[in-house]
């Protein structure tokens, strides 16, 4: 059974939180249970002593106010700021805190309807969506309030869309619902209103899938005790900038997940990089090492994928994402370790691993056993590894890399382990300056969000001239190879 985090940063809400609850507590949510995380962000009107309340007494305070059976299975989980931090302090002291498997975020007024519950949770359940937004201005019942206030929500929601190339009608709004893990892997940093587009920015570098749907909305005025204000507003305006240009570290973890989802949102490499191998790819394709799926999306255009990873995580949310794929499959493996028996009868024609073979200790045995897989079809292994042993730096060695590669070395490598060469030839010629600087000359050991966002408004030309001319060297080796029969 699910349970559903409904956290709920507070100040100074004491005439409308205990409403607010027992509107949570009411709304049916079949067999989901119910987790309220409360976070007093150091009130002084008497909300504290409220909360501590609440946290004392429990479902017994809404006994009378909610049914009965809509109380079973309820948990308070309340913490306190002893300073005043602000609403993005207080989200991310309750983001650390829950235990659920879905996140919903609710503000302590009454502006936003706890009856909206269902259709915003509706595509995180039906396992179409990561996160969900609701809009209050795309056609639903809604308060008429301000028009400036209005119209700097949408032209906030507009600039966070031109950076972050989303489509949303409401980047502002309170609601907001993830998946437990997404909102727990983001490194957010914010302290007041700017986290609402430093969540949007990085929930679309990592390409999560988000949804939006119609909410109604019941606003405040300034005397009712709304607190947003013309300097929230440029806050909220320079957290678009920062969080969708400058900021490196966007989720939590260690450098190779911090440079998965920066590769992951490169829309125009992960492009160019698919069409240069697309010409070798057959209609049966096994992915070695699919990591975040910034690939298996394009290799889904060829044919029928599997795709494989020793992380299971990745592979549980590579499952999620491509729901209702046809001919998508996902399966966790260690390309150290033996094929499994459906792996080596399956019909593959063709095998991929993009940046994975130098990860590997046993990188030869990886190889055999890529090549008896494919020996059932003489398929073909499509291969990409770093190149140029001089290039070997704090950038490899940050990212798990045991070794980089050079021209014969590689051919030696596929050769003894059963392959024949098709073809072999440098990729991203460009990229080899940057990790040239970068790791051996500042002997950083990531590569500056800044940087990575400069190259892909240059690498379309770049990658294009690498197409009609065949360079000595690159970032990248591709090689082509089939079993030697």
């Amino acid at each position: 059974m699910k349970t559903l985090s409904i956290v709920i940063p507070v100040y100074n809400e004491r005439r409308t939180l205990l409403s607010l609850i027992a509107r949570v507590l009411s709304v049916r949510l079949g067999s989901l249970k119910r987790e309220l995380v409360i976070v007093d962000d150091c009130s002084g009107d008497g909300t504290t002593d409220l909360i501590r309340r609440i946290e004392a007494e429990g479902t017994s305070l809404f006994a009378g106010q909610v049914p009965r059976k809509q109380l079973d299975g309820v948990t308070f989980n309340c913490l306190f700021h002893a300073v005043n931090s602000g609403k993005g302090s207080a989200l991310r002291t309750g983001f650390d805190a829950l235990g659920g498997d879905i996140v919903l975020v609710q503000d302590a007024d009454l502006e936003y309807d706890p009856e909206d519950y269902p259709r915003l949770l509706a595509p995180i359940l039906s396992g179409k969506a990561d996160v969900v937004y609701g809009s209050r201005f795309a056609g639903d019942t809604r308060k008429v309030l301000f028009f400036w206030h209005s119209l700097g929500n949408q032209a906030l929601t507009f600039l966070s869309n031109a950076f972050t190339n989303l489509n949303l009608t409401d980047m502002e709004t309170c609601y907001k619902v993830f998946r437990a893990e997404v909102i727990k892997d983001l490194n957010l940093k914010s302290e007041r209103f700017g986290i609402e587009p430093e969540i949007t920015a990085k929930i679309a570098k990592m390409r999560y899938r988000v949804y939006e749907v119609p909410i109604s909305y019941h606003g405040r005025s300034y005397a009712e005790g709304k607190k947003i204000g013309v300097k929230d507003g440029l806050e909220a305006l320079y957290s678009i900038v920062k969080f969708s240009v400058f900021d490196s570290d966007y989720v939590k973890g260690g450098v190779v997940e911090e440079t998965l989802s920066k590769m992951n949102a490169l829309e125009t490499f992960n492009t160019h990089l698919y069409q240069t191998i697309a010409p070798y790819l057959g209609s049966q394709i096994l992915e070695v090492g699919s990591g975040t799926g910034n690939i298996t999306r394009f290799l889904l255009a060829n044919g029928d994928v599997t795709a494989t990873d020793l992380n299971s995580e990745s592979m549980a949310r590579l499952r999620q994402q491509f729901t209702g794929y046809e001919g998508f499959k996902a399966r966790t493996w260690d390309i150290e370790k033996k094929p499994s028996k459906a792996l080596l009868e399956g019909e593959y024609d063709t095998v991929v691993s993009l940046n994975v073979l130098e990860h590997v200790d046993d990188h030869e045995a990886a190889l055999v056993h890529k090549r008896k897989i494919l020996e059932r079809t003489g398929g073909r292994l499509v291969l990409l590894v770093p190149a140029n042993k001089t290039l070997y730096s704090d950038l490899d060695r940050g990212l798990g890399h045991h070794r980089r590669y050079e021209r014969e070395e590689l051919t030696g490598y596929l050769e003894a382990a059963g392959f024949t060469l098709e073809t072999m030839f440098h990729f991203n010629f460009l990229g080899m300056f940057g990790w040239l600087v970068n790791g051996r000359l500042l002997g950083r050991d990531r590569l500056p969000a800044a940087q990575l966002g400069m190259y892909e408004m240059v690498a379309p030309l770049a990658l294009s001239l690498e197409k009609r001319i065949p360079l000595p060297q690159g970032l990248s080796l591709v090689a082509v190879a089939r079993p030697r029969l």
